[in-house]
């Protein structure tokens, strides 16, 4: 049997508590809500998940708090059959919440608080260092400290591992990571959010993976929602489309495709077929409710492809 492909995760926890009301509150005004739903996420535990569901061995580095909704991730960490030896429990801070609000509508708002994930340090990724050194990919985003991913990459890529970052939440203090990125994955919004592209025209998307390619990213995957995917490198563009699904949810989708990426590359698959493998994992994501429910597991993706 061939063995998994080894792929380290530095990233956040966060307990979501789900809302839904008809809209939301004015200034000073007591809303009456419809449910209120306890989600499992953060992104950095959902791309953990989503690339063990697709069959990588996966280590994940983070905080959680000592509290009960760290005691729920280390379980679903543990059921998912990922690595949490560097995961440590935080004594002071708790766990990462959010409070998403969701409208009839479908729009939703969003208030996070980091809690522990804000406390992830160089030193925890030092005690780690062992597993970053073993790993084909390290896969990292922005929702934990920067200088801890940074130290991490630096552990990761000295030792032959590919980086992949997925600037998300974009931040403009994230220059260091991208310079060192071998592949940049934000979705539109993001991209253009870190270069100052403000223009929702069909070519900002593209202009914007140009310029991220300009300040050192060798690779730049913008995700385009319905529209796929767009693959920027010094060979040229090239757009990869959506698979045709029944949205149900997006939550995740990019979380998927992030997963998904680093297990078609830890794997050894070039770039299109690595961003194809990642496009099918994205799309079943967004036919189920939820984060952590609605990622796909691998015969899922591969009846797809």
């Amino acid at each position: 049997m061939r063995a998994r492909p080894r792929v380290a995760v530095v990233g956040s926890f966060v307990t979501d508590l789900v809302i839904r009301a008809p809209r939301r509150p004015r200034p000073g005004e007591t809303l009456i809500g419809y449910s209120l739903d306890i989600f499992l996420g953060g992104k950095g535990f959902n791309q953990a998940v989503a690339a063990a569901r697709l069959g990588a061995d996966v280590v994940m580095i983070g905080r959680v708090g000592n509290d009960a909704f760290g005691e729920r991730f280390l379980e679903a960490l543990n059921r998912e059959g990922i690595h949490a030896d560097y995961v440590v429990r935080d004594p002071q801070q708790g766990t990462g919440v959010a409070s998403p609000l969701v409208e009839d509508s479908g729009e939703n708002s969003i208030v996070q608080v980091p809690r522990a994930n804000a406390a992830l340090s160089p030193a925890d990724i030092e005690r780690a260092a062992p597993a970053l050194a073993q790993c084909a990919v390290l896969l990292a985003q922005l929702e934990v400290p920067p200088a801890a991913s940074l130290r991490a990459a630096q552990i990761a890529t000295a030792a032959g591992a590919r980086f992949i970052l997925n600037p998300a939440p974009a931040r403009q203090d994230a220059a260091d990571l991208i310079r060192l990125a071998d592949v940049l994955v934000p979705n539109e919004v993001e991209a253009m959010g870190l270069v100052g592209v403000t223009a929702h025209s069909e070519a900002g998307p593209a202009e914007a993976a140009w310029r991220l390619r300009a300040q050192g990213a060798p690779v730049v995957i913008v995700t385009l929602g319905e529209r796929g995917a767009l693959l920027v490198t010094e060979a040229g563009e090239q757009v990869f489309p959506a698979y045709s699904v029944n949205v149900v949810d997006t939550t995740a989708a990019g979380d998927a495709f992030c997963g998904a990426l680093a297990v078609a590359l830890a794997e050894g698959r070039d770039l299109a077929g690595a961003v194809r493998f990642a496009n099918a994992a994205g799309a079943l994501a967004v036919t189920r409710l939820g984060a952590e429910p609605s990622l796909p597991r691998r015969e899922e993706v591969e009846r797809l492809l």
